[in-house]
């Protein structure tokens, strides 16, 4: 591994910790400000409900894809950033100037995310507004999701992430669609000071499909969630979770050219200009950790004055990182996968060893006890 690829590798790893980290800290801010979204966090159909909820805005946004109104979805992404970060401004910013109740400052901080995501979406841009709207996320997920529901999702999400990506490979339309849009869906991490997500063309697919939550591709692929390599070399997938990255723009097509026959190697992933890696990656798995954290099954203690890292929370973070260097090993070598298997998986087992180590009975650690 050439120091370039160690950068990049540790950047990508140090994000996912960032989100886990921002979640952890703002799941008590978020619960005092009143932004706990169900009744009772402890409902498993909550997941169902939001599961529901993934399919048809994928369905949606298929259909606004083929119909051609990509502007529809560009409108309501980009009013997502500025709703989900607002909440994160709201309790990390002092109201010092307030009307009618409304915090001016987090009004603004939002307002200047929205602006920037419009103006000027180059891969900076992009990367800040995926990372607080990826921390804010996961922690209104891990305050209002117990650990039973956070538990539920994960797995249900990683086995359609898996059938999403080595089933109907419908992942790829939504990727290819949502990746010229120039959306906060993904993080860019370049593997050149030279690059510019702006003059850059999106990963090319050549498989038909479509891909939706979270396909690792190999050599191709681009896609809302999931980190890949982008290329336009053959791939099962274009998911949105694993790490793809981004050909150069040598000869002024974006890689387009770098289509290859049936015969020729793939190219490695790391001798592209950037990796692609989708936001519900990171996210994902940190809503786990932020339920862990704040609903401490067992009653285990914090390890950490003021943040909410309990040891299941931080075995949880452990697993998910562990799963994330596996998932890059092997788009690495040139291979497609759904990355929710590896990092839902991941997170799910540090939680339950985590657990297990702290002393909570297998049952309450998955939230099972009040059915048994």
């Amino acid at each position: 591994m050439d120091r370039r690829t160690f950068v990049v590798v540790a950047a990508i790893v140090g994000t996912f910790l960032l989100v886990q980290v921002g979640a952890l800290a703002l799941v008590e801010p978020f619960k005092s400000a009143g932004f706990q979204a169900t009744e009772n966090p402890s409902d498993p159909t909550n997941s169902l409900v939001y599961i529901g909820g993934i399919l048809v805005a994928t369905a949606v946004m298929l259909a606004a894809f083929r119909y051609g109104v990509d502007g529809l979805i560009r409108g309501l992404v980009v009013f997502a950033a500025g709703y989900i970060t607002f909440f994160v401004f709201s309790v990390l910013v002092p109201p010092v100037v307030s009307v009618w109740g409304f915090n001016v400052p987090a009004g603004a901080l939002s307002l200047l995310v929205v602006v920037g995501l419009y103006v000027y979406p180059e891969w900076y841009v992009i990367d800040v507004a995926g990372v607080v709207m990826g921390m804010g996320a996961a922690g209104l997920f891990g305050i209002s999701f117990g650990v039973l529901p956070a538990l539920l999702l994960l797995t249900v999400l990683a086995v359609y992430d898996a059938i999403s990506v080595y089933g109907t490979e419908h992942m790829l339309t939504l990727a290819s669609g949502v990746m010229d849009l120039k959306l906060p869906v993904v993080l860019v991490f370049p593997l050149t000071l030279s690059y510019s997500f702006l003059d850059s063309d999106p990963p090319a697919s050549v498989d038909s499909g479509d891909e939706e939550e979270g396909a690792t591709t190999a050599p191709d692929g681009g896609e809302p969630n999931g980190a890949r390599r982008a290329s336009s070399e053959r791939s099962p997938d274009g998911g949105e979770h694993g790490p793809e990255a981004q050909p150069g723009n040598e000869d002024g097509d974006g890689g387009a050219g770098a289509a290859a026959d049936a015969d020729e190697a793939p190219e490695s992933a790391f001798e592209r200009d950037a990796f692609f890696i989708g936001l519900g990656d990171a996210v994902m798995p940190a809503v786990l950790v932020a339920s862990a954290g704040f609903f401490a099954p067992g009653g285990v203690d914090a390890l950490v004055s003021g943040l909410a890292l309990t040891l299941p929370a931080l075995t949880a973070m452990v697993g998910t990182v562990l799963g994330l260097l596996v998932l890059m090993y092997q788009v690495a070598k040139g291979q497609a996968h759904a990355g929710l298997p590896l990092l839902n998986g991941g997170a799910i087992a540090g939680y339950l060893g985590g657990s297990l180590v702290a002393g909570v009975p297998v049952v309450t650690a998955l939230g099972l006890a009040p059915y048994i």
